[in-house]
């Protein structure tokens, strides 16, 4: 068993394209924990979408060996979270599975607003942080400045930050050596009953669920009956091991070590992240702190552009969700579109990606409609219920009351355009909470603002105004009373469900107007008129028209009386009305996409 007085957890903080995959690659390195044939660009993102976009998706960890200037061995336990705000609640399970954190902070760009949520979490769980000032190698890097932003804006003391260039490997020695130095050793009582937090999972088609853990009590060893705290499961462990960062078996975990277990367990659904694992005949009396269950917060409907593929995406979005449990389906049926899937995810981005990966990995071209929030409506009756998609909705006769989930934004952006970003902010129903300048030229702004008026195209909105300078971080804060109706979109008198979309009373005929008026756009035109009508209930409020194709029939007419002319052009009016009583109209992804956009 390993000493707890040599072990250090420890994760890394950052913002999106700080340089937290690069400083990961060079302490793997500088360790010896990869050899130089092995070595490979952002080696911890194992997925083509991480290693593309920069990103980390699913948590990994690695343990690395250090012998540092004091002559002693230790082991260091990373723990590589991922960095998108979807993911905070796995990132907060993952940090307190550690007792300290790097704040990686770019030397020229300095504080932004992932950077705040994540840190705030780690100081929330009482983690020790120190700070790294990365890429002072760049022209730009001005680490002063960056500095007083992060004393200022953060409130954590920055005389003693690191000056490192992980691209080119310039301080990394001085980062080890202050995780050794700044990070404490793991507190656990290795006699105690077993208790382990479960902070990731994922299914692996030879072994089942692999689970990863860090332990905090006991001893966690191979044959052992373990228990999940909130599942009440049961399960023998069948391997345990550590990624070193190749997986590596070993015979057992003790307190203050991180490691993977295997136990036949078929199902994904059934490891809750942030879930507690204790031994089945002795059992802790009281689970880790800090756990709930995901719930989706936002949802759209996945369909495949042939109807023929509906097999092929059923079977891939079980296999997908086999790796990611947050994210949940159920099979749809629409009228416009035939069959498909409602699904739900923890925001936009983890929507992207999902959406992607089943794309790419499966090679099924998709539909998505617009994606929808959850809103509660409370009916005459008192009955409360939860509206995923917007068919669901109950006649407005029947409704007493409606609630729409609310969010605090965070907005990081240079002085120059607060004016746009806070015109924007109002336009989507924004509520100003705080605007803060951190320096002369760094705003930060504070709202409170609907969800649904920022899942559909506020961020590209914001970044578009901002030329790319600004970033933004939100966090829940429950739900408020709106004046919402449904807005169902026609075509030719039938209503296509899986267009309509909930929106604010005040807007819809705002609204219904855009929106008909860029599907007329994309809809193409047919041998018969399409009429594309806004309606509220009952009441059309906007309209548009496709004109038909026109077919000259009277092309093989030489001469002769008018009349004949006329006969074949009324001949054709009669076929044109038999054909749009019949008629189907094939709508392009565009038309979906049309309601996104919201033309602030």
């Amino acid at each position: 068993m390993v000493d707890m007085k040599r072990i250090r957890n420890f994760s890394i903080i950052a913002h999106v394209d700080h340089g937290k995959s690069t400083l990961t690659d060079r302490l793997l390195e500088l360790t010896g924990a990869v050899t130089e044939r092995e070595m490979k660009e952002q080696f911890m993102d194992k997925m083509p979408l991480e290693r593309e976009r920069g990103i980390t998706i699913k948590a990994q960890t690695a343990r690395l060996r250090y012998r540092g200037r004091d002559g002693k061995e230790y082991i260091l336990n990373l723990i590589d979270t991922p960095g998108h705000v979807d993911f905070s609640y796995e990132v907060s399970r993952s940090l307190s599975a550690c007792e300290g954190a790097i704040l990686v902070v770019d030397a020229s760009q300095g504080v932004e607003a992932q950077t705040l949520a994540h840190l705030y979490t780690a100081v929330d769980l009482g983690l020790e942080v120190f700070c790294v000032l990365n890429k002072i190698d760049l022209p730009q890097a001005d680490p002063e400045r960056v500095k007083k932003e992060i004393e200022e804006v953060l409130g954590i003391p920055a005389d003693d930050a690191i000056p490192a260039s992980a691209k080119e490997g310039v301080g990394i020695e001085e980062i080890l050596e202050a995780i050794v130095g700044r990070i404490p050793p793991p507190e656990g009582e290795p006699t105690a009953p077993l208790k382990a937090l479960a902070f990731d999972s994922w299914y692996d088609s030879y072994q089942g669920v692999v689970v990863l853990v860090r332990v905090f009590d006991g001893v966690l060893r191979k044959g052992m009956k373990i228990r999940f705290f909130s599942t009440a499961k049961t399960y023998e462990v069948e391997s345990l091991g550590v990624f070193a960062p190749h997986p590596t078996v070993v015979k057992e975990l003790g307190a203050g070590e991180v490691g993977f277990l295997t136990a036949s367990i078929k199902d994904v659904r059934d490891v809750n992240v942030g879930d507690t694992i204790t031994e089945a005949e002795r059992s802790a009396p009281e689970p880790l702190p800090g756990f709930r269950k995901l719930k989706p917060m936002v949802y759209s409907g996945l369909y495949p552009v042939d109807s023929a593929h509906y097999e092929e995406l059923k079977e891939a979005v079980a296999r997908l969700h086999l790796n990611d449990a947050s994210f949940t389906y159920e099979p749809e049926n629409s009228l416009a579109l035939g069959f498909g899937f409602r699904c739900g995810f923890l925001g936009l981005f983890h929507m992207e990606i999902v959406r992607e990966r089943l794309e790419r990995e499966y090679g099924i071209e998709l539909i998505t409609t617009a994606p929808t929030v959850v809103y509660r409506v409370t009916k005459r009756d008192g009955q409360l219920i939860n509206i995923e998609n917007p068919a669901n909705l109950p006649p407005p006769n029947h409704i007493e009351r409606f609630e729409e989930p609310y969010i605090l934004v965070t907005i990081h952006i240079p002085a120059e355009f607060v004016g746009v970003v806070i015109r924007l902010c109002e336009a989507r129903r924004g509520i100003q909470k705080g605007i803060n300048y951190i320096t002369t030229t760094r705003v930060v702004l504070e709202y409170e603002m609907p969800l649904g008026e920022v899942v559909t195209d506020f961020y590209d909105r914001l970044k578009t105004i901002s030329r790319g300078y600004a970033s933004m971080d939100y966090e829940h804060i429950g739900y408020r009373k709106a004046e919402l109706v449904k807005l169902d979109i026609l075509l030719n008198g039938e209503p296509v469900d899986a267009l309509s979309v909930i929106v604010p009373k005040e807007r819809a005929y705002q609204r219904g107007r855009e929106i008909v008026d860029r599907m007329r756009h994309v809809v193409p035109r047919q041998l018969f008129d399409v009429v594309i009508q806004a309606a509220i209930g009952g009441r059309v409020i906007a309209r548009e028209t496709v004109k038909a194709l026109r077919k000259n029939v009277t092309a093989k007419c030489y001469g002769g009386d008018v009349t004949r002319k006329r006969k074949l052009i009324e001949k054709q009016k009669e076929g044109k009305k038999r054909m749009k009583q019949v008629g189907r109209i094939e709508l392009p992804q565009e038309a979906f996409l049309s309601i996104l956009s919201t033309g602030d």
